[in-house]
């Protein structure tokens, strides 16, 4: 309901008004009545209304005068409307000044003021959509911006727009918030219903946060297989409210699973000081995400908790690990295989399943570090993702020296490799792909996992380098293709569309026309 506030000296009309239309089935409320402009005024400065209807002549402030005042201080932008029994040209021309919406005539008829009120109904939804439109876009822009700065990849437009956007503080962290509820059956789940339930999450962690909501960001993560939101968290947002950190957290995800009854995991980065630096508290709860089977189930991860050591209660194989960790960086095999050897010889004299897990975690989390340290371009959710899919708890964990030497080497050739498609020379591979396979369903997805490079890292390099996105230069290769066999042979346009890996000719028509301007088969009769 849309609310109204009437402004009139003469009780008689005030009444009146009230009576001369059924506000409610209009969609409208009439809130508050007031006897004079300074009373509106007053009013309106604490409270918000959608339309005022306010006589001209009225003692202390007249209806021009509250026009002018509540326009020029910005305190409302509300539908006005005039009242008067006079008709004086210098009035209506003041009044439009200041974004009069009417001028209407004492008495008010009904029919008249049913019309202006659904006028404004109309011009109420425009509005509407327009400020939600704009808030969209200035959401969508901060997100992109807050993402440069996640992925490392920022320049000073990048952080002056954040820190001019959001009220940031000198304690910073990243938050990912992950549904934990479905984690074991998204690929059961249609796509469609998975984002549905991420917007869920996604809305009530918002509502949470009130005035921080624009703080919070939709699907962060490069995972396909991950419905995600990431938090930039401010140390001031549990001290507004007189919470500590843990119950703000523990707060949030109750509200969630309350608003939605999505249950959620969340994984907080390290403190940073700056904005700029954000990327490192990122980096640092991607970790605990990736390296979750190897700790104890929880609702709420900390990277401070997990990555620190109690040297007195459990024993941290730190220089076997150190040096089994150089062996892997010189990619040393016969030192690597004698490595492990010598740490699950030690780790085995141990029966606390704690000890083992933490010495693992360790291991784990040094990997992460030399990867980061031998070249700042290595994808490092791309190497997070290789440790998760080829260090299964059961392998490492509970399994042989082995496995766990295996997994080593492999990590070794891996990071070689890496560092080599970083350089540039992948592109010319992937090129030969969509050369050789065109027609097949080529993914950016699936040629990262063959080379070794995040997805979407890979498709920066590919846009950077050639101009155009990896679909759209596959789209024009196809097309390319699929113009030769119309002018070379007489197969027919179906078998042409699949040939080029269209299954379904109607789509391929569809990119054809926006390639060419015409049809396939007007296509053919130009070129023959």
């Amino acid at each position: 309901m849309r609310k109204v506030l009437l402004v009139d000296d003469e009780p008689f009309i005030l009444q009146g008004l009230k009576a001369v239309i059924d506000w409610n089935s209009e969609g409208f409320e009439v809130v508050r009545s007031c006897a004079n402009g300074r009373e509106a005024y007053e009013y309106l400065k604490e409270t918000k209304v959608d339309v005022i209807l306010a006589d001209i002549k009225m003692p202390e402030m007249t209806g021009i005068e509250l026009l002018r005042r509540i326009r020029e201080e910005g305190i409302s932008d509300a539908f006005f409307i005039i009242l008067t029994g006079f008709k004086d040209f210098t009035y209506i021309q003041t009044a439009m000044r200041y974004d009069c919406m009417e001028y209407m005539l004492k008495p008010v008829e009904k029919t008249e003021l049913t019309g202006v009120l659904r006028k404004i109904a109309k011009e109420s939804v425009r509005r509407d959509e327009e400020e939600e439109s704009r808030q969209h876009m200035q959401q969508a822009f901060l997100a992109r911006n807050l993402m440069a700065l996640l992925f490392g990849k920022f320049d000073s437009a990048n952080t002056d727009y954040v820190k001019n956007h959001l009220h940031l503080s000198d304690e910073i962290r990243y938050i990912d918030i992950e549904m934990s509820e479905y984690a074991d059956s998204v690929e059961e789940l249609e796509e469609g219903e998975m984002r549905g339930r991420q917007r869920e999450v996604f809305a009530a962690a918002r509502d949470y946060l009130r005035e921080e909501k624009d703080h919070c960001i939709f699907d962060v993560s490069h995972d396909e297989k991950s419905y995600d939101l990431g938090l930039v968290y401010c140390d001031y947002f549990a001290a507004k409210r007189n919470l500590g950190f843990n119950d703000f957290l523990e707060g949030l995800r109750d509200h969630i699973q309350k608003e939605t009854g999505h249950d959620t995991n969340i994984f907080v980065g390290k403190s940073v000081s700056k904005i700029d630096a954000i990327s490192k508290s990122y980096s640092t709860a991607c970790m605990l995400k990736s390296l979750e089977a190897f700790r104890s189930r929880k609702n709420i991860y900390y990277y401070d908790d997990e990555a620190s050591y109690d040297s007195g209660s459990v024993v941290i194989l730190k220089d076997l690990i150190d040096a089994l960790i150089r062996a892997i960086s010189a990619d040393d095999t016969a030192k690597i295989r004698a490595g492990v050897d010598e740490f699950y010889t030690e780790l085995n004299r141990s029966e606390a399943d704690e000890t083992r897990r933490l010495n693992v975690n360790y291991f784990l989390f040094q990997l992460i570090h030399m990867a980061s340290e031998l070249d700042a371009e290595l994808d490092q959710e791309e190497i997070l993702r290789f440790i998760a899919e080829h260090s299964s708890e059961e392998g490492i964990l509970r399994g042989s020296n082995v496995h766990m030497a295996n997994f080593c080497c492999d990590y070794s050739r891996y990071l070689l490799q890496l560092k080599k498609n970083v350089s540039g020379g992948v592109l010319l591979e992937i090129e030969k792909e969509i050369r050789d396979n065109y027609a097949e369903n080529l993914t950016l997805r699936d040629l990262g996992k063959k080379y070794f490079v995040n997805s979407s890292y890979l498709g920066q390099m590919f846009q950077k380098k050639y101009g155009v996105s990896f679909k759209d230069y596959l789209t024009s290769y196809r097309i390319r293709r699929a113009e030769e066999m119309l002018t070379s042979t007489d197969m027919r346009i179906a078998e042409i569309a699949e040939k080029v890996g269209y299954r379904d000719s109607d789509y391929f028509l569809k990119k054809f026309i926006e390639a060419n301007g015409c049809t396939p088969s007007k296509y053919r009769k130009n070129h023959t």
